[in-house]
């Protein structure tokens, strides 16, 4: 790694459904890290995402006017990518065709995450700075074999918590004395959405469709289901009630009208035997999932590493340890590092150490020509 003696200014944003995280790093410093709230009974007047673009903003400069902080002379301002189209992990200068791209959900992905790259550019065209995006949710790595289903025509695609779960992967590696590039992984995000990848030498080559509704059932996400039974739940319903079972309706939102963890876990804890059994399915969903991830890596597998706000309940990491401790030893980082990761990525760019991309205006990968 580079060192510098230079002191760097880096502004993250990073856009949820009713709030947007906002940090300030001074290299790889955290001098602050806070949540700005949005009203959502203001967010529902605006017809779509990108509509909020105008009053997220003015909240924001409204913050940074009351709290003093001054970004005159900014180094780097990061923008959490969104929905643009299908790119390989990396850091990307954020231009007008990543703009338009993005705002146009070209890679399917139609989430808060979308306005990161629009407020990061806004922030930008005051201030100056380098202005990236990392890592979005549609990074696509995939192998080959990967993306073929039993439909001609149809492909699986990437989506996945790729900012957090690479972050979780370079960090890990770094603590071995290694590179990310050097080593396999299974990595997992358990939190609200749940993903799970294997990672062959830097790349995410595998993983179930965590925007899709593939994959393990999570507080918020209905999970796979076999066709013949998807046909008998889904029938009738409208496009948008079915994307919400894939998103936010689905799993134990489903099961319990609520997808609050902390709730759900202390029925658990009481005795409620329903909730029991549906939260030991859950776990028991992600364990099949990662034993489905070593396949991929041909059982050469350096870690299986857990990283999501569900680790904070101990069985969920004991349990992965007992069923998946035989592929590979098990390490835990709970919580998630999508802040700290986009300011690393602006650090390596600051300094020469990673060389900044140019986002393509295409997909990576556009069909096997036939």
């Amino acid at each position: 790694m580079k060192k510098t003696d230079q002191t760097y200014r880096i502004f993250i944003i990073n856009p949820g459904s009713t709030s947007t995280k906002l940090s300030l790093f001074e290299n790889r410093k955290n001098i602050f890290t806070t949540d700005v709230f949005h009203d959502s009974s203001v967010l529902l007047n605006f017809p779509t995402i990108n509509d909020q673009l105008d009053y997220r903003m003015e909240v924001i400069h409204q913050f940074l006017e009351e709290d003093h902080i001054d970004l005159n002379g900014i180094d780097a301002v990061v923008g959490r990518g969104g929905g643009c189209y299908a790119i390989p992990g990396g850091i990307y200068q954020v231009d007008e065709r990543l703009i338009e791209d993005t705002r146009a959900t070209k890679g399917g992905l139609y989430h808060a995450s979308m306005l990161g790259v629009q407020m990061a550019n806004e922030i930008h065209k005051i201030y100056g700075g380098l202005c990236i995006m990392m890592d979005p949710p549609i990074v696509d790595e995939l192998c080959d074999e990967a993306r073929i289903t039993g439909i001609k025509g149809v492909y699986r695609r990437a989506v996945s918590h790729a900012l957090n779960l690479k972050a979780t992967a370079r960090h890990h590696a770094k603590l071995m004395g290694k590179r990310y590039e050097d080593c396999n992984f299974i990595v997992c995000h358990i939190d609200g959405g749940i993903s799970i990848t294997a990672h062959a030498h830097g790349r995410m080559i595998d993983g179930n469709d965590a925007g899709g509704g593939e994959g393990p059932f999570t507080p918020t996400r209905m999970g796979s289901l076999a066709i013949t039974d998807g046909r008998r739940v889904l029938e009738g319903l409208s496009d948008e009630q079915i994307r919400d079972l894939c998103s936010q309706a689905g799993g134990l939102t489903n099961w319990f009208g609520t997808s609050n963890s902390d709730v759900i876990h202390k029925m658990v804890e009481d005795g409620d035997e329903v909730a029991g059994r549906v939260w030991d399915a859950m776990i028991y969903q992600i364990i099949k999932w990662i034993g489905m991830m070593s396949t991929p890596l041909k059982g050469k597998v350096d870690a299986i590493l857990l990283t999501g706000g569900l680790l904070r309940f101990p069985e969920i990491g004991e349990r992965i340890e007992e069923s998946c401790g035989f592929i590979a030893p098990v390490f835990q980082y709970p919580g998630e590092f999508e802040q700290e990761a986009m300011a690393a990525g602006a650090m390596r760019i600051l300094t020469g150490e990673e060389k900044l991309k140019i986002y393509p205006g295409k997909p990576v990968w556009e069909g096997f020509g036939q």
